[in-house]
């Protein structure tokens, strides 16, 4: 009598795993018998090719900032990146934890700049206040759409909050670089901190609105035109 084969097994679409090779990974009877002479190989199970973690999170970023996160679902999401949804419920849990780590990158790129320049020494306050304006041009530029995303929320979630939060934290931080170099005679007095670190900032951020990567000027360059302007008419 003939001997029958059984169908050969699907591929595993979303995990990116074939069957066929998760049935060599199980043990066979004599195998088994063998106890903890031969340990069997583990499953290693991983995303869809081409969409690890930090892919999946640069591309639901710029979805976000194209279409606007309220109005973005995990389907669109899906859809835009070419994947299924159970693909990105591999890496993240929410629609929200995907938001806070968009946002999440920018952020703490910009404290980090903004922190390293106020803890600097032997530099006047003025020079570090130009130095922190100076780097947050840069990490704007590199975080784009990171940052982008973080300016548009207003605080609808735990996590929108959050972000607030921490934008206030650094503004805090560059008002207090402010107010030192008026203190010191570096920067006009007519003016307040508070206002100096807005007008700094609204000019900063304003970046988003217009930057795209394909702009002819270097992000370096662009930093410089932006602490040239801002403290040139600032200056004591």
């Amino acid at each position: 009598m003939p001997k029958t084969t059984s169908p050969a097994p699907t591929p595993d679409l979303e995990s990116g795993v074939d069957a066929a090779v998760d049935a060599q990974t199980e043990p066979t009877g004599a195998e088994a018998g063998a106890g903890s002479e031969t340990a069997a190989p583990k499953r290693t199970r991983r995303g869809r090719p081409g969409y690890d973690r930090e892919t999946l999170i640069n591309k639901a970023t710029e979805v976000f900032v194209s279409r606007g996160y309220d109005g973005t679902s995990m389907d669109t999401v899906a859809r835009e990146l070419g994947i299924t949804k159970s693909a990105i419920y591999h890496h993240v849990k929410s629609k929200e934890e995907l938001l806070h780590l968009a946002i999440n990158r920018g952020i703490s790129a910009l404290d980090s700049a903004v922190e390293d320049e106020r803890q600097r020494t032997g530099l006047t306050a003025l020079e570090r206040l130009r130095a922190a304006v100076h780097a947050s041009v840069v990490i704007l530029i590199e975080y784009h759409h990171s940052v982008t995303l973080l300016l548009r929320v207003r605080g609808n979630s735990d996590v929108e909050r959050e972000a607030l939060e921490q934008r206030r934290k650094i503004d805090d931080k560059i008002r207090i670089l402010v107010a030192a170099a008026i203190e010191d005679g570096g920067l006009r007095s007519d003016f307040t901190p508070g206002l100096i670190t807005r007008l700094l900032f609204g000019m900063v951020n304003s970046i988003t609105e217009w930057y795209r990567p394909s702009y002819p000027v270097d992000p370096e360059t662009i930093a410089d035109a932006v602490t040239s302007m801002a403290f040139n008419g600032l200056e004591a």
